[in-house]
């Protein structure tokens, strides 16, 4: 059963950080891109980060380059989000993802990943 498990969300301040963290163990596969994505309410899923799991590519949308970044520990099976410098519109509800490619601007897209995680909550004030 494939799953994945996101946490390390929480309410801060603006300019504060959060890491998020995302479990990918249940997965066999050693190669894939897991994406974090992140929706407002009343806001489209959007993309943020993503990370090309056995290959070390890493992908950000232009609103986070230079504050967050996406890694992978192989040997705990998880990619993390370092978010720093956080701002008020970085709130929403952050998702992992897993799909088969981050190439081109695919990795932007969601309807591209097969499995998700629940989601965690991250508010900055």
């Amino acid at each position: 059963h494939v799953q994945l498990v996101e946490s390390g969300g929480g309410s801060v301040k603006a300019g504060e950080s959060l890491r998020l963290s995302c479990d990918t163990s249940s997965f066999s596969d050693t190669r894939y891109c897991l994406g974090w994505f992140r929706q407002a309410p009343g806001s489209e899923r959007e993309g943020v980060a993503a990370i090309y799991f056995g290959g070390g590519s890493t992908y950000y949308a232009d609103s986070v380059k230079g504050r967050f970044t996406i890694s992978q520990d192989s040997a705990e099976n998880t990619v993390y989000l370092q978010m720093n410098s956080l701002k008020l519109e970085d709130t929403a509800k952050y998702y992992c993802a897993e799909g088969p490619t981050c190439s081109g601007r695919s990795w932007m897209l969601p309807m591209v990943f097969d499995y998700w995680g629940q989601g965690t909550q991250v508010t900055v004030s």
